[in-house]
């Protein structure tokens, strides 16, 4: 009598050629199912075998040629891994050899201007033509990368049929529609351009020299110290102070506290009733505040008293706060009447040293300035939104103006979800942090704004980073939001260790 295997039923299989009769057996000569007539007919000397048993063979078969899609995938997801680390290195190694370039150009006279202009042409070509091929490998890595999923799927949907004349109906036709390996595609593209400085001389300015992309893979870790709850229903920004206290600002709650984190909650020891839009600590410990007003406010350390500073970027309205190690003020600001939008770099004194508003081809550059930081080799990073667009981008300008890079997210991890960065910092090692808020996710950026890897850190419970601020001894703060449609107002705060950026 025929059995069952994992509560499947052979016993009432119609026969193909006998309707009035039932399969009793499988012939493993002629690969099908056969009923007593049958067998007297044609199959009376074939090698035949229960039903059930040539399903558990036929089952098996399919598995293992599942694991080996399996592994097949893994070694195609593996080379898809390599060929983006090996896109983002390239498009990073031209972010830097660009900006070397630029640099060396400032120190030349305008007799080797024109070998400069060669130089980045020939730069640019190297750099499209490396892209245009990198960009043809992921696609052909994508798309075995489907293939195989593709057919893993079918598999997997097949193997749990439960219609037994169905699978013996099929499954020849599934064995043939699998067979055969997905091809693997090669990464073709494994040169760079890097520039040699040449001496200062019309004859030889410098040359570009291939070089073979180095792929080390940045590894970076977050782990969380502490949370806490706040009474806010968004953390806008954060500016921590010497004494480990830390100023939180809300705009929609018009609400501007000073607390102290402990080691489960948060003391408040301040409490302003302001619509800020940015802050950040001066050199004297005083608060630098924007609100609706053009002129910057300041609350003393001291006195707790707000007063107007001498910072003012009339007829804009301020928006981002950000000073630099060198004391310089950076605002950025928009004029509501005109449909202006700039950014200002303001000294000591209150006058304004730049006003970067145009890029190189008189094209406003910003939309809303929402955060600003800048590293080491003096470049601004900008984290800037569109709200009729609803998706953000970081500009990332050197000292004279120019337009070095415009980050725009992740083409996977923004796929659904617009990018939209809001808080952003420099890192100990002149790296930059973007804190993209429905993505849950932190960019992390090099000082020429290309990305260098992320993280997701709602592997880490973390959920709608909104603001982030380093304190003078290095520890990272991350301010969150609450789901757009939450009325509450018990946003977290969380004090975390972020290393290997």
């Amino acid at each position: 009598m025929e059995l069952t295997v994992e509560g499947l039923d052979f016993t009432n299989i119609m026969c193909k050629e006998h309707s009035e009769q039932s399969s009793c057996l499988f012939c493993t000569k002629c690969d099908k199912l056969v009923c007593p007539t049958c067998i007297a007919n044609v199959h009376k000397k074939h090698d035949l075998t229960e039903i059930s048993h040539a399903y558990t063979l036929k089952i098996n078969k399919l598995k293992k040629r599942q694991s080996k899609l399996q592994k097949e995938k893994n070694e195609i997801t593996a080379t898809k891994d390599q060929a983006n680390l090996l896109h983002d290195a390239e498009n990073s190694s031209y972010a830097k050899v660009s900006a070397d370039i630029l640099k060396y150009e400032q120190v030349l006279k305008d007799a080797v201007e024109e070998h400069i202009k060669k130089l980045r042409n020939e730069l640019d070509q190297n750099h499209k033509a490396c892209t245009k091929t990198t960009e043809g490998s992921i696609n052909a890595i994508s798309k075995s990368e489907r293939q195989i999923d593709k057919k893993y799927s079918d598999i997997k949907d097949f193997n749990n049929t439960t219609d037994i004349s169905k699978f013996f109906k099929e499954v020849c036709q599934m064995e043939r529609s699998i067979k055969g390996s997905v091809p693997k595609p090669e990464i073709s593209c494994k040169k760079t351009l890097q520039f040699i400085p040449g001496e200062i001389t019309q004859s030889n300015i410098g040359v570009l020299q291939s070089v073979d992309i180095s792929l080390t893979e940045v590894n970076v870790s977050l782990s969380v110290v502490n949370q806490y709850l706040t009474n806010l229903s968004v953390n806008d920004c954060l500016s921590p102070y010497h004494d480990d206290s830390l100023w939180i600002a809300c705009e929609p709650d018009e609400v501007l506290q000073k607390v102290k984190p402990e080691v489960t909650n948060l003391k408040t020891i301040s409490t302003f009733n302001l619509k800020v839009y940015g802050m950040a600590t001066i050199a004297s410990d005083d608060l630098l505040v924007s609100t609706m007003k053009s002129r910057l406010q300041v609350i003393s350390s001291t006195t707790g008293k707000v007063t107007e500073s001498v910072y003012d970027i009339n007829p804009f309205l301020p928006t981002a706060i950000h000073i630099t190690s060198e004391g310089q003020v950076i605002v950025g600001g928009y004029d509501v009447i005109d449909k202006r939008v700039a950014v200002f770099v303001i000294n000591k004194n209150g006058d304004h040293e730049c006003v970067y508003e145009h890029d190189q081809h008189k094209r406003p550059i910003f939309d809303y300035p929402a955060s600003i930081t800048t590293t080491s080799n003096d470049y601004i990073h900008v984290s800037d939104y569109d709200s009729q667009e609803v998706c953000g981008k970081v500009v990332v300008l050197d000292p004279s103006g120019h337009v070095i890079n415009v980050y725009k997210g992740d083409t996977e991890i923004n796929k659904e979800v617009p990018f939209g960065p809001e808080g952003i910092v420099t890192t100990p090692k002149d790296n930059v942090i973007v804190a993209d808020i429905d993505t849950h996710t932190l960019y992390i950026l090099n000082n020429s704004g290309q990305m260098i890897t992320y993280m997701k850190t709602t592997d880490n419970g973390i959920a709608y980073p909104n603001s982030l601020a380093y304190t003078p001894t290095g520890q990272l703060y991350i301010g969150c939001s609450l789901h757009e449609d939450s009325t509450a107002k018990d946003a977290k705060l969380y004090k975390v260790n972020i290393s290997g950026c």
